[in-house]
């Protein structure tokens, strides 16, 4: 599936699905609720359009309907973030850690973290 850009009611359907799945619409609702607020209409007429694009498979079971993601968790992550780069840093992971870094944004933890990252793929990439 060609990668959607997903919107913020989209993420947070997904985030339920990607925790459990299936669910049912009414586990949805109560998770949506309590999650951000949503009304039952609100999760409805989102999952609705979320069938539409493809991105929530529906089974119907009876007078049920139970929903799975159809994306890849790994996957959105990596084409949103692709997206935020491109948009905010001009493609740059470089530009973007250079300015969390002069904001002192990192932590000692993330810095020694993004360093054993940084030799994995290094090691990786066969330099």
């Amino acid at each position: 599936m060609e990668q959607t850009h997903l919107t913020s009611s989209e993420w947070n359907v997904l985030t339920c699905l990607w925790e459990r799945h299936p669910q049912t619409v009414m586990q949805l609702v109560a998770a949506l609720n309590e999650r951000v607020g949503w009304a039952k209409s609100t999760t409805i007429t989102t999952l609705r359009r979320m069938e539409d694009k493809g991105l929530v498979h529906c089974e119907t079971a009876g007078k049920g309907r139970s929903y799975s993601p159809a994306v890849e968790r790994e996957g959105a992550v990596v084409a949103e973030t692709r997206s935020f780069l491109d948009r905010v840093y001009q493609g740059s992971v470089g530009l973007m850690m250079s300015a969390m870094a002069h904001r002192q944004e990192l932590s000692k933890e993330e810095i020694v973290q993004l360093k054993a990252i940084l030799d994995e793929a290094e090691r990786g990439s066969g330099k």
